[in-house]
């Protein structure tokens, strides 16, 4: 549905943040972490409270829907809205007070949590609550979800750590929860035989209006009775909510069991222990991590897992609890792990659980709908065996996990939603039915949204349905708040997003082996989980930089992924051409972050680079694609003539007025620079280092031969230095980096072939190749394999390819320099993190005694991205996340980069010039003490 122009133009006038109401943003906001999709008419970014109130009051002037949306990481779809859609998260982001005394802090709704547990850390305390989404989920939507998290068992759901909600109501009515509501007592006092028999059984009902909270013996808490209302019957302006100290002493048990019901059955006799949380971890779980993302932790024998974190006031303590529980566990094999890498890494693995079951084990797309359940603890066990039969008997597969200490069970489930919803509908209606039977809820901290707000009849009585009715009619009579949600909801199987995709088959690019062959498959592996909104660089994570350095959902994997999911549909983008689809795509850096970052395994730089190859195939390209994404051709060129090309250009371009018209005409940014070009190829100039010892192949890259060849010649002299026989192959082969970011796909594949047979004798003959270039290197062990997903001599070819690092790792007898006494400041490249891996250079380095600071995310410049026109401000802003602040705190620092686009990024931005590894082994800088 169009929006009214009268419309668009009163909202643009009342409000000061921004207002949108093109397809790109709609396409973006159409859908939340849920399976649902519902096309908003309008989205807008309120500058504050004011902001919120004029929007509000335009929409109740024009009977427009309102949908409140914080992180959009809600699973039931209850962010999602056919009016307007309010994003606090861009603007209403403030911590308004935090009162340490008091334990108490002021939010505004688009606070992230865990922005709110860093401003309260250095004074002991946190927000009780804590859920996987924490590091994107905004204070606002947990208020509206009632989230819980894993230490929830200690600390209470969020309703239990609200103190005060100042609020607007549908009727345009400000109201703060410590007064009273006309009209609200009288009607719960109607009703309270119904409500103290079913509601607040057990502590984590939360399907439904938690209308037990406005009992007289409860103290008649309109605070906690608003939270877990969904934005159905008020919009929160701000939130006092309560703080909690922080246990000085933890650690974390893991028990093993044979499987996860076996693991539920243990549950109550643990909780009077008081453990700080109890979660579910399945064993299949755990081996999706593995194929995704390497080794994890060592585990207790088992099929499934316990994880159990008590606390102390000292570390004696929190061992006797430890001790106690082991004893008390009934576990056939247990861990315990101080706080530490390897606690980290298993939080890690529960935080990402939403994505990483976003595959079942043999492989199908896997998605939320039943997300969390929950049943009386001591029933756990029991309903986890139920739940398995229900899955055989409906042929579905499942991974559960979650919240074991509150009965709570997370699991996506392998349903056939590309065909239709027949199946979703009867499985859920049977779930629900399984559920009631333990005495449980629907929900136990996500609510019902449009997943489950159908199924609520099953659950309450004819009088309890009437009377969230009643509440509803008392807060929002015109029904504009969230329509279609708790009250009157609409059918859990209307507006499912995946059943009305059409097949976007391979075309000639990416073969998509992993999701069959079909672009709409891979594409919808975002499920909305939202990782790639948070800032991930403090535990290492790359993902997203344009979006950290705008802040602007269009700049997300998530965005992003949801425009090209419109493609799919194609109701609302009219396709590759679409305006929609460049201005998403436009300030994606193709760093390949998400690839390894996002927990579903997203990877949206194939994926921008299969839709350039859509568009843009046998037509007329941007001037960019024809000079920065055929550079390894022009390198070849000039090296033709030798010395003389490459003299001229760079003088040439060393007279900085021609040098701007020159890059103005190539599609680059006028205030970037040229980089300049070797008087020689490596591959012509090199000479025999060593004529003994194992062979190994050194393959220079387009960059390292042609433009930076002192880092390989590095490479070749450490090589000798280790005892090996180099051998360079007398081609030069391309693979293809350039073509690929820039979607000319056929050209790459012509690259990666050629490059292929030069290359297929030495991998069948057993010898190490080992690239210079990580992002080249890269290219031959991931994007080679789904380029020839069925070619042997790629998939030796690939087998074979090393790095410096990973070879040297192995190499009897060789010893790296003493780099005792020098700092490093590490910037790996965007692709090296995602494909390869950094680990092996980080022990290389920290062997040799170097002190390293290893930057993470992106440079900024990522291969031809930064260089751009229309690019600079978001390179540079990038490069403020991590490599320029740690390049002006450590200015003696040597930087580390063997990336070319890094080194080149740091040169021009800041005048600092970087080492490859194998420059830093070859000649080793002097010692600083």
């Amino acid at each position: 549905m169009d929006i009214d122009n009268e419309l668009l133009a009163d909202l643009r006038a009342a409000v000061r943040g921004e207002v949108h109401a093109d397809v790109r943003r709609r396409a973006e906001y159409s859908s939340d972490a849920s399976n649902y999709r519902v096309v908003p008419q309008v989205v807008a970014t309120p500058l504050d409270t004011d902001d919120v109130l004029a929007a509000l009051a335009v929409s109740r002037q024009h009977s427009l829907p309102v949908t409140c949306r914080g992180g959009g990481t809600s699973v039931a779809g209850n962010a999602v809205g056919p009016g307007l859609v309010l994003d606090f998260s861009r603007h209403l982001n403030r911590i308004v007070d935090l009162d340490p005394a008091a334990r108490t802090a002021v939010v505004q709704p688009g606070v992230i949590l865990a922005d709110l547990q860093r401003a309260a850390a250095p004074h002991g305390l946190r927000f009780g609550p804590d859920p996987s989404t924490h590091a994107r989920a905004t204070l606002g939507g947990m208020i509206g979800n009632n989230a819980c998290g894993p230490h929830a068992v200690a600390y209470g759901r969020t309703a239990d750590n609200v103190r005060e909600l100042r609020a607007v109501d549908g009727t345009g009515r400000r109201f703060s929860t410590v007064e009273p509501v006309d009209g609200l007592n009288a009607l719960i006092d109607r009703h309270l035989s119904v409500i103290r028999t079913e509601f607040g059984r057990f502590s984590r009902q939360v399907s439904g209006y938690s209308l037990e909270h406005l009992l007289p013996e409860n103290g008649r808490n309109l605070a906690r009775a608003l939270v877990g209302t969904e934005g159905t019957l008020a919009v929160t302006l701000d939130a006092t909510v309560s703080l909690v100290p922080v246990s000085p002493a933890r650690l974390l048990v893991v028990l093993g069991y044979p499987d996860m019901a076996t693991a539920g059955d243990a549950v109550p006799g643990l909780l009077p222990h008081r453990p700080l949380a109890v979660e579910g971890l399945d064993a299949r779980l755990v081996d999706l991590v593995r194929s995704h993302r390497g080794g994890v932790p060592e585990l207790p024998a088992g099929g499934g897992w316990l994880m159990i974190e008590v606390g102390g006031a000292d570390t004696a303590e929190a061992q006797h609890r430890a001790e106690q529980i082991v004893r008390d566990s009934q576990a056939a094999d247990h861990v315990v792990l101080p706080r530490g890498p390897a606690a980290t890494a298993m939080w890690r693995i529960r935080e990402d659980g939403a994505g990483l079951a976003g595959r079942t084990p043999s492989g199908q797309q896997a998605w939320p709908g039943w997300e969390d359940a929950a049943v009386p603890p001591g029933q756990l066990g029991a309903y986890l065996r139920d739940f398995d039969a229900l899955l055989d008997e409906f042929g579905l597969e499942g991974l559960p996990y979650g919240h074991f200490g509150d009965g709570c069970v997370h699991v996506r489930l392998g349903l056939p939603l590309e065909r239709d919803a027949s199946v979703f509908r009867s499985f859920l209606t049977a779930a629900a039915d399984l559920v009631v039977g333990y005495g449980g809820s629907f929900s136990g901290e996500h609510g019902d949204g449009r997943a489950r707000g159908e199924l609520l009849p099953r659950m309450y009585s004819t009088e309890s349905i009437a009377l969230f009715g009643a509440v509803k009619d008392l807060f929002d009579p015109d029904d504009l708040l969230n329509p279609g949600v708790v009250v009157r909801p609409h059918p859990l199987d209307a507006d499912l997003r995946r059943p009305r995709a059409r097949p976007l088959p391979v075309a000639d690019g990416f073969s998509f082996s992993h999701d069959g062959g079909d672009f709409t498959r891979a594409v919808h592996r975002c499920v909305g989980v939202g990782k790639c909104r948070a800032d991930n660089r403090a535990a290492g994570g790359f993902m997203c930089p344009s979006y950290l350095a705008t802040r602007d959902e269009k700049d997300s994997t998530r965005g992003r992924a949801r425009v090209l999911q419109e493609v799919a549909n194609g109701s609302l983008v009219s396709g590759w051409s679409d305006a929609a689809v460049h201005e998403s795509l436009d300030l994606c850096l193709s760093c390949k972050a998400c690839a390894s970052d996002c927990p579903a395994g997203v990877d949206l730089a194939q994926y921008k680079s299969e839709a350039l190859h859509r568009k843009y195939r046998r037509k007329l390209r941007p001037v960019s694609h024809y000079t920065l994404g055929r550079l390894p051709d022009w390198i070849r060129l000039l090296h033709r003539f030798p010395v003389l090309g490459p003299l001229l250009v760079n003088a040439l371009m060393s007279l900085r007025p021609v040098e701007k018209v020159l890059l103005a005409l190539s599609g680059v940014d006028p205030r970037r620079h040229a980089p300049r070009f070797a008087r020689r190829s490596f591959t012509k100039s090199r000479r025999r280092v060593r004529d003994e010892g194992p062979q190994v192949v050194l393959w220079a890259d387009s960059f390292s031969d042609g433009m930076d060849t002192d880092v390989a010649e590095a490479v070749a002299e450490v090589l000798a230095d280790a005892g090996y026989r180099v051998i360079v192959p007398p081609r030069r082969p391309c693979c293809g980096l350039t073509w690929i970011t820039t979607g000319q796909l056929d050209t790459a594949r012509r690259k990666l072939r050629e490059l292929v047979e030069t290359l297929r004798p030495y991998a069948t003959a057993g010898l190490p190749i080992v690239g210079v270039e990580p992002s080249c290197t890269a290219v031959l062990r991931s994007d080679l394999l789904d380029l020839f997903p069925d070619d042997s001599d790629a998939k030796a070819v690939s087998g074979a390819v090393t790095t410096l690092a990973e070879l040297l790792s192995i190499t009897d007898g060789w010893e790296a320099p003493d780099l005792s006494g020098v700092q490093l400041v590490a910037q790996p490249h965007c692709h090296q993190h995602s494909v390869l891996g950094f680990e092996s250079d980080r022990a290389l380095l920290e062997a040799a005694g170097a002190r390293l600071q290893t930057l993470a995310g992106c440079c900024g410049l990522a291969g031809n991205f930064g260089m751009e026109r229309g690019h600079y401000e978001v390179s540079v802003a990038v490069a403020e996340n991590a490599l320029l602040p740690a390049l002006r705190e450590k200015p003696d620092a040597v930087f580390l980069a063997d990336g070319f686009s890094c080194r080149t990024q740091a040169d021009q931005l800041a005048g600092v010039r970087g080492l490859h590894l194998a420059q830093l082994l070859a000649h080793p800088p002097e010692k600083r003490p």
